[in-house]
């Protein structure tokens, strides 16, 4: 079924489904300052209900030049580090220490689900370096900004991993800055969207392959030699590596590359207690989807079983997860945080 078809069934479930409950509030002073900004929670811009995890919440139609910036979008902005209460409002994460003094290199932490991860991270206790394009700056000093309010370090280092020696300068400045690394989260990833193959130009899907599966081999290949027994590797594919969307051809083919990829890496690590995981989100809402999805795309991006979008906190978790040991018997494995879209990967 084309992924059109597929998202306007869902649309017009979860316009049948649409509900609209009240947010939960917090009146704890000790915990305040962790409640989601005016700008992810105000509805202004938006369709729908007020909390962005009820059903029927819709994003606001909007565009961007790529990369896109989560300072830039309209409000209410991707949620990093509150999750949904029973009544579908804001909760606050509740965090128990899992990666305490832990030191983490995360690609594509200056926004939406890169953020997410580094203030969860952060909140878990562990330390950061995050990776961003030059362009990206304001959005990284600001995950910067938020780890250090939660008393952790985060480092920040505007690179383009197209390249094997940005690649590994960045793993040299993580183990300079860190002291080591005990997780490698590969999230940077870019998506641009085409219809027919024939309009595909040669040198984007070479820059797409470069960006979202050969910067995770050599990102992979330098830090491993570092990595102590205990420490993982996860890696960001999508959804769409088992949707299989065809106007996000070369997007799509890098993140079942990526799934692949690490299948083949666990098994060859996990035997020295290194294990390696997949995050597998979507539809998830980020700055890369107003800078490169049409309006019928934006318009539609509602349309999964839940009957709205996932926000970054929600695919967090998953990163926590497979960084703690509470997953310590995991290893090759994807999870799929996509909102029923997908139920069989």
């Amino acid at each position: 079924m084309h992924c059109y078809s597929y998202h306007h069934h869902f649309s017009q479930l979860s316009e049948q489904l649409r509900i609209n409950l009240p947010h939960t509030k917090n009146t704890d002073p000790n915990t305040q300052h962790l409640l989601p900004t005016m700008q992810e929670t105000t509805e202004r811009g938006a369709r729908g209900p007020k909390s962005q995890f009820q059903q029927g919440h819709q994003v606001p139609v909007q565009h961007q030049k790529k990369p896109g910036l989560q300072s830039e979008l309209e409000n209410p902005k991707p949620v990093s580090a509150k999750l949904p209460a029973e009544d579908s409002g804001y909760q606050t994460y509740k965090a128990a220490g899992k990666l305490t003094d832990k030191k983490a290199l995360i690609t594509g932490g200056d926004s939406g689900i890169g953020r997410a991860v580094a203030i969860l991270f952060a909140m878990e206790g562990a330390s950061s370096l995050i990776t961003y394009l030059p362009e990206e700056e304001t959005d990284a000093k600001e995950t910067q900004r938020r780890v250090q309010e939660l008393g952790q370090t985060c480092h920040i280092w505007a690179t383009d991993l197209r390249g094997k020696e940005n690649c590994r300068k960045t793993v040299d400045a993580a183990l300079e800055k860190l002291g080591g690394i005990d997780i490698l989260v590969n999230n940077a990833g870019t998506q641009n969207m085409i219809d027919y193959i024939n309009d595909l130009e040669e040198d984007q899907w070479e820059s797409t392959f470069d960006t979202n599966i050969n910067s995770v081999f050599y990102l992979s290949k330098y830090t491993i030699p570092y990595l102590k027994s205990g420490s993982t590797i996860i890696n960001c594919a999508s959804v769409n590596a088992y949707i299989g969307r065809p106007d996000l051809l070369d997007y799509t083919s890098t993140k079942g590359a990526l799934v692949a990829f690490t299948r083949g890496l666990s098994n060859q690590q996990v035997g020295k207690g290194i294990r390696v995981n997949c995050v597998c989100p979507g539809p998830i809402w980020t700055p890369l989807i107003p800078a490169t999805m049409t309006s019928e795309a934006l318009d539609q991006f509602s349309g999964t079983p839940m009957g709205r979008p996932g926000q970054p906190s929600e695919v967090a978790t998953c990163f926590v997860f497979l960084a703690s040991q509470d997953s310590s018997f995991i290893s090759g494995q994807s999870l799929h945080p996509n909102g029923g879209v997908v139920v069989n990967g």
